[in-house]
């Protein structure tokens, strides 16, 4: 179940999100409500459990969590690692994924490491978890992308047409990247473990609550397992019950 129609539940969760073509994290939307991918497949895991209908406030990527902020979306549930600079404008839940960092180049490329890419052009999304990986790489040229409805996209046809060297995603979407179009390969993956959690408007301590006690049942249960296991196969899953619920849970 990848969308809960507002119509069926008296209740309904806005949540906000772009509108791209990221699998298996998220597809777009072939009729602007409903979504297909991990993401979607997860809230509605969680919506489910707090007897909630799930309305997608698509929105560009920078507008998600000012959106939040003003209330015109309940949380934000798009990719969000949880950085200092974001948990400073909203209040995180516990996580619902944790992801590594992946540089892709084309095929053609030897490059195997950070300290072979002195001169290169790498690409990433401003203000971006990955943007701060790229920055540590000595001697790039950064180039930003952003403020687009598809910028993985934008990323992948810049490397493809040589105006970018290569980007820095995370893994879940990089790694089948690499080993699924000719074009690519994987240059190097970096063990960053970021946390992505979805992110309420400060002080909404109910629905951060709420959502955690959700998150936790799906975790304890294996039904957020058997999720990511459908869509993300290449990837172990990375969260394991609370002490509490794993002994609900048996």
């Amino acid at each position: 179940m990848n969308h809960i129609d507002a119509q069926d539940a008296g209740r309904v969760l806005r949540l906000a999100c772009i509108d791209s073509e990221a699998l298996p994290l998220f597809a777009k939307s072939p009729d602007g409500r409903t979504r297909s991918g991990y993401e979607p497949a997860a809230a509605a895991l969680v919506a489910e459990r707090m007897g909630a209908a799930i309305e997608w406030v698509m929105l560009p990527w920078e507008d998600m969590i000012p959106a939040v902020r003003r209330g015109d979306a309940d949380a934000v549930w798009c990719g969000q690692g949880m950085t200092p600079e974001r948990a400073a404008l909203v209040d995180f839940t516990l996580p619902y994924a944790v992801f590594n960092e992946t540089l892709v180049v084309r095929a053609d490329d030897p490059a195997r490491s950070a300290e072979e890419l002195a001169g290169y052009r790498i690409g990433a999304i401003a203000n971006s978890t990955n943007m701060k990986l790229a920055e540590t790489f000595p001697g790039v040229e950064l180039v930003s992308f952003g403020a687009s409805d598809d910028v993985f996209g934008d990323m992948i046809a810049a490397t493809r047409s040589g105006e970018i060297d290569g980007f820095v995603d995370d893994d879940v979407v990089m790694i089948p990247l690499g080993r699924e179009d000719p074009d690519f390969v994987e240059a190097f993956t970096v063990l960053t473990g970021n946390r992505w959690g979805i992110g309420v408007a400060p002080g909404n301590d109910a629905l951060r609550a709420e959502l955690d006690a959700a998150l936790e049942a799906v975790v304890a249960d294996g039904a957020l397992a058997e999720v990511w296991a459908e869509w993300m196969p290449l990837l172990p899953f990375p969260l394991a019950p609370s002490a509490a619920e794993a002994g609900r849970a048996r």
